[in-house]
């Protein structure tokens, strides 16, 4: 899936992202970690997909490779929100792609593969259905937002009046992590970040906090499969933006 014909939009679904993108044949790089997860839509199969959480970097390209002429269409929920409105724990779709038949009434589904397969903007009959749904969590978006700023889990746990216990059940259910985890992935984000911008290695590991430069590589390679100078500017696997998270291998 080509990169050249990715789009993306803020939603009207708080913390939500709407994209686009057509593929034109030529190879991409996997979809990285990000701790959301995106509903899609495949114009080709009409298939409605679901995206889960991902612990690792996941394959896009399809066995004799990519379909030239497909185009997906996906909303990306902010982290936490995805499972209360499919009403699925995230942990049960982690490193999965699966399709939305499998978790809702076959009806409901075909009802909305109509929908969203006559609209000329299928982004917001997506973002309709996530909008009819329930809103995240206040004490899911503080959160993310603590334990992105680094602030141990022990910590977040007081600040939400649970036991750590709790809030690592409560951590599955919603972003498929893991806190310990969900604070990797998201300083993982940020150091990719770096990375691309073009900051030297040893220095996104000094600015986020990282044991060390080789604190970093073992993370980069964790969860991107790869080197930090393999997604700097001028090296052939670096991109400004990942694929979207629509894997073409279903699950």
């Amino acid at each position: 899936m080509d990169r050249t014909g990715y789009r993306e939009r803020a939603s009207s679904v708080p913390g939500a992202v709407v994209w686009t993108s057509a593929s034109t044949g030529a190879p991409t790089g996997p979809v990285l970690p990000d701790g959301c997860m995106d509903l899609l839509w495949r114009s080709d199969t009409g298939r409605l997909l679901v995206a889960g959480p991902d612990t690792g970097p996941q394959p896009t390209d399809e066995p004799g490779g990519p379909a030239a002429g497909v185009r997906w269409t996906g909303l990306r929920f902010a982290p936490g929100h995805a499972p209360a409105v499919l009403g699925v724990p995230a942990d049960v779709l982690r490193d999965r792609r699966v399709d939305l038949a499998d978790l809702w009434d076959a009806a409901r589904v075909r009802r909305l593969t109509a929908l969203v397969a006559a609209s000329p903007t299928p982004g917001t009959v997506l973002e309709a259905v996530a909008g009819d749904g329930p809103a995240r969590e206040e004490s899911l978006r503080h959160a993310v937002g603590a334990l992105a700023a680094g602030l141990p889990v022990a910590r977040v746990a007081v600040d939400l009046d649970v036991s750590e216990r709790t809030l690592h059940r409560r951590s599955l259910a919603a972003f498929g992590y893991s806190p310990q985890t969900l604070a990797r992935v998201l300083r993982f984000r940020r150091a990719l970040a770096g990375l691309r911008a073009g900051t030297a290695p040893v220095q996104v590991a000094a600015d986020l906090g990282f044991t060390d430069q080789a604190h970093l590589t073992r993370e980069v390679r964790r969860f991107a499969g790869t080197t930090p100078g393999a997604v700097q500017p001028g090296s052939g696997a670096n991109r400004s933006t990942d694929p979207p998270s629509g894997s073409s291998t279903v699950a």
